[in-house]
């Protein structure tokens, strides 16, 4: 299976490296990847046409990161008539499905569909996503299949309905969710389904430039978002660097609301494995 919603990586000066692209195409998962005009030649050379969106500016020159993109792509999805879209940062190096406490692997899109599927039983989620392998080792009991009211980034499930759009210029990911869940909204961030994703400093390309400025600005990351929610989020000194600290205890009272019973029934497959399919 493939994923029912338009994929788009928003990539910057990676034509070289293009991880998540080539990650998809081993899964066989379509994609589009939206670059700028200055760029959009370097990317033709290595990725066909058919896979290429050309923004109509180059908007790295703004000074305001990926954001213009972000919310290019957004309206972009909007226009082809979608209610939803993934956006996936151009950093990914493979995809796993976490099974029985190992992190396995895939092999095609079904892990896309599935979290789709499963979005789309309840009405109120704003954003889903997969998790960074990072936060869900091997051998772990303790790791659930999900949870609910958290900050989802890199490989995001919008909600095209939602209003909101992408602002600022550090930390756009956790911003955006906040909005969401303060307004009542829910995020579902899946373990069950992972990304392992490429540090982004350690790349060239993308925000290592143009939004960190070849440095290190974690104190200056934390803040904005501390100015952006004095309510719930704190700038701290752990691990030897500067991080924003958010509480999202505030949000245990979002709860996810099923659709009506004829928006979605239960089936099984060959396996006797249970699966919702859903009308959405």
């Amino acid at each position: 299976m493939n994923p029912k919603y338009p994929v788009y990586i928003p990539s910057l000066g990676r034509w070289e490296s293009r991880l998540t692209s080539k990650a998809l195409d081993r899964l066989g998962v379509p994609y589009r990847v939206a670059v700028e005009p200055k760029e959009y030649d370097n990317y033709n050379n290595v990725i066909h046409a058919d896979k290429l969106l050309k923004l109509p500016d180059n908007f790295s020159e703004q000074g305001k990161g990926s954001i213009p993109v972000r919310n290019w792509v957004w309206e972009h999805s909007i226009k082809e008539g979608y209610d939803r879209h993934w956006l996936i940062d151009d950093n990914i190096v493979n995809f796993y499905r976490l099974n029985l406490n190992r992190r396995i692997p895939v092999g095609d899109g079904t892990i896309f569909k599935c979290a789709e599927d499963f979005t789309n039983r309840y009405e109120n989620v704003a954003f889903s996503g997969l998790n960074n392998i990072a936060f869900a080792p091997d051998r772990n009991e303790r790791i659930l299949p999900y949870q609910t009211n958290t900050r989802i980034y890199s490989i995001t499930l919008i909600n095209n309905n939602v209003p909101y759009r992408w602002r600022g210029k550090f930390n756009e990911d956790t911003d955006l969710c906040l909005r969401a869940m303060k307004d009542g909204w829910c995020t579902i961030q899946f373990n069950a389904f992972l990304a392992d994703k490429s540090t982004t400093m350690k790349m060239k390309g993308g925000n290592t430039d143009g939004v960190y400025g070849g440095g290190d600005q974690r104190r200056a990351f934390a803040e904005s978002l501390a100015e952006q929610h004095p309510d719930v989020a704190k700038v701290v000194w752990k691990f030897n660097r500067w991080h924003h600290q958010v509480d999202y205890s505030l949000f245990k009272k979002n709860k996810l609301k099923k659709k009506a019973e004829g928006d979605y029934k239960i089936g099984v497959d060959n396996y006797g494995m249970k699966l919702v399919l859903v009308n959405a």
